[in-house]
């Protein structure tokens, strides 16, 4: 619009005030201030309707839009929202969707301006990425393929003491199978709910865990009172690497909800967080959606093993030409007339020499390489061997096992 752009107001004023004089036609008067006929007749019938203040420019957003969310909706999102505080608009999204069928709700970016706007989420925090590491641990390819065990941090309870909750988990399904407080995070307060569940739901092939107590001790092989069990169980103990949360990423993220969800703040006692802890279990396994689940929950994805836990442990078996020994009371084990330590976590139990040379032989604890003993001293081994005549093809499970494993 060609009106003097050191005061458009005042033109459309002295514009207004020529046309009520009536000296000038309404051609003329265009002319005049190089508007169009158009231009004029709108100014001066904006006046006629609301005097000098209808001439300030107006507002040319939209009255009414076609795409607005209706408020009854926003309603919804919020409540959801306010109900599952830790879900994301995806999750919150599925949730209303299975409450609400027949209702066409927005798509999950509109759920997220939603939550924007009500304050009810801010920006994401950025992350850096650590490459993907190639460690051979067993795939994550069906329910109780590998299990997934750590302790999700020490806290103060209300009332002073510390509960050190225990969580485990199916890596495939994300199911979780066991969330529970401890007082301390001795071998024997894990040991019964590892039982427990493996009565529930059978025997993995593999548990991932962290190089912490209980999981493993800096013995020989790494190997705690718990990872033996385990491997006399037929199940396979995997470390991940020092400092390398996100190779269980999985669990940890899990981790990261269960902290929002039930310790802000704790419980007064262990048996109130425990019903915490039992609630939170149910919702992510039965409501939580997943999105790497297709948006279903865990329970969806997960069904318990077909290899039941056994009655009686089995001993570890060695092939033949394997050299097999008995570790003393204080986890020493004879050789040559001497007496050469291996781990106090041995103790009582069976290992296996294989000869290299005419003085030097690999000691085995099943199929977990100890060490070598060279010219009768013991060098422990931080480089795991190859020893496949030890494993075999379990046909149920597909996966390749210790030769301890339950038939």
């Amino acid at each position: 619009m060609p009106w003097k752009e050191t005061c458009p107001m005042d033109e459309r004023v002295a514009f207004i005030v020529e046309s009520l004089r009536g000296e000038l036609s309404m051609s003329e008067l265009c002319r005049k201030y190089e508007i169009s006929r158009k231009t004029g007749y709108k100014w001066v019938e904006r006046f006629e309707e609301g005097g000098k203040p209808s001439l300030v420019d107006q507002s040319r957003a939209c009255l009414t839009h076609p795409n607005a969310i209706a408020e009854a909706i926003v309603t919804l999102v919020v409540e959801a929202r306010k109900r599952r505080p830790t879900w994301g608009p995806r999750k919150l999204l599925y949730e209303l969707e299975r409450r609400y069928p027949r209702l066409k709700l927005p798509s999950s970016s509109t759920v997220g301006e939603i939550l924007k706007r009500q304050g009810l989420i801010g920006p994401r925090r950025g992350r850096q990425k650590a490459a993907p590491y190639t460690a051979p641990f067993v795939g994550c390819d069906a329910p109780n393929a590998v299990w997934c065990a750590d302790f999700k941090g020490s806290f103060a309870l209300g009332n002073g003491k510390r509960c050190n909750p225990l969580t485990i988990s199916d890596a495939y399904s994300r199911y979780l199978l066991r969330c529970q407080g401890l007082s301390r995070t001795d071998f024997s307060y894990v040991r019964p709910i590892f039982e427990s569940a493996f009565c529930e739901f059978g025997l993995p092939v593999a548990i991932r865990t962290d190089n912490g107590p209980p999981f493993a001790t800096v013995a020989a092989g790494g190997l705690s009172a718990l990872a033996i069990w385990w491997i006399k169980l037929g199940i396979r103990p995997e470390r991940i690497a020092p400092g390398k949360p996100q190779q269980n990423g999985r669990h940890e993220r899990m981790h990261r909800t269960l902290k929002q969800d039930t310790t802000k703040p704790p419980g007064r006692t262990l048996d109130e967080q425990q019903l915490r802890f039992d609630r939170f279990r149910r919702v992510f396994n039965d409501d939580r959606p997943h999105e790497a689940l297709g948006m279903k929950p865990p329970a969806n994805a997960y069904n318990p093993s077909s290899r039941r836990y056994p009655i009686k442990l089995r001993e570890p078996e060695y092939p033949a030409g394997f050299l097999v020994r008995a570790v003393s009371h204080k986890g020493a084990l004879k050789w040559n007339g001497r007496l050469i330590y291996l781990a106090e976590t041995l103790a009582y139990e069976r290992v296996a020499l294989q000869k290299v040379d005419e003085d030097e032989w690999r000691v085995y604890f099943a199929d977990v390489p100890l060490g070598v003993i060279e010219g009768g001293r013991f060098r422990r081994q931080n480089a795991a061997w190859p020893m496949r005549s030890l494993k075999r093809h379990d046909k149920k499970t597909g996966h390749t096992v210790s030769p301890m494993c339950p038939v």
